[in-house]
């Protein structure tokens, strides 16, 4: 990893659920599936992606945060980069680091070198994986403990190069069936005691791993389908939820959490939600 460009810009995210006050989106105006890398784009090659609908619902999502008092910096689309919505991916925050992913998948590569050259223009400071692959939906921060999930798209080099770079960090690899592509299409944390999980994507050592830490929201495999864990925490036990996750929103709320329900049936057909089409660089 290499140091590039000197910080005039204050990053801070030191966990999944404080509150969010700046955050990375990219419009998916040339949002296609072209190649499947999930289940969820296989069940939807077919009919693939109706652009202007994706973009209508982003523009919803995009409405809430601005209305919830979160500033929104909006990546430039490109043609050429058909997965750019989900921008959780291309970068992390983790305390006042911000990281920028490299990209394991071909169809993603070049993602990166957006977000790079607006944190330059922006003079914010910033490490580059140059070449272990590690993705931002693999990586969830709980304060001094940062799980990352072992993928396809994150490998075990790129997670010992991050274990020197944050010594002050406890890094937690969480091994999870691969074919769900993410960790946080299968975990989340909400707050300091709750997280959602899907626990049909681990053995039974880990979910008891994780239980010791949290209290465990479960969450159906019909729901895991839709997205039901990838939900976003603004802070102040704001949650921004599919409407169609009706068991999932159900539980938040019993357990004390304000859903914000918005329509991302589109977007999901790619296999991503709210938190993967979101990189929080400010949060408190």
């Amino acid at each position: 990893m290499m140091n590039i460009a000197e910080e005039h810009t204050r990053v801070n995210c030191q966990s999944e659920y404080g509150t969010l006050q700046k955050v990375v989106l990219c419009e998916p105006r040339y949002m296609e599936i072209q190649e499947i890398i999930n289940d969820v784009q296989k069940a939807y090659i077919n009919d693939n992606i109706d652009r202007s609908l994706a973009i209508s619902q982003h523009k919803e999502f995009e409405q809430t945060l601005r209305d919830a008092g979160v500033e929104v910096i909006k990546l430039q689309p490109s043609k050429s980069l058909p997965e750019q919505v989900f921008t959780r991916d291309i970068g992390f925050t983790l305390g006042h680091q911000l990281f920028i992913s490299e990209m394991a998948n071909p169809i993603r590569q070049g993602e990166d070198e957006v977000l790079a050259q607006w944190v330059n223009e922006h003079n914010i400071s910033y490490k580059k994986f140059s070449k272990d692959s590690i993705e931002g939906g693999d990586v969830i921060v709980d304060g001094h403990r940062v799980f990352i999930g072992i993928s396809h798209r994150t490998c075990k080099d790129a997670i010992l190069a991050l274990k020197k770079e944050l010594p002050d960090f406890e890094i937690i690899p969480i091994r999870f069936n691969p074919k769900y592509l993410h960790l946080d299409c299968v975990f989340n944390i909400l707050s300091p005691q709750d997280a959602l999980i899907y626990p049909d994507a681990f053995n039974p050592d880990t979910v008891e791993r994780l239980s010791s830490m949290y209290h465990l929201i479960e969450v159906n495999e019909s729901e895991q389908f839709s997205m039901g864990t990838n939900v976003l925490s603004i802070g102040q036990n704001r949650v921004i939820s599919l409407p169609i996750n009706r068991e999932v929103n159900n539980q938040l709320r019993e357990n004390g959490y304000q859903v914000i329900e918005v329509d991302f049936s589109e977007i999901i057909k790619s296999g991503g939600s709210f938190r993967c089409c979101s990189m929080p660089i400010v949060r408190h």
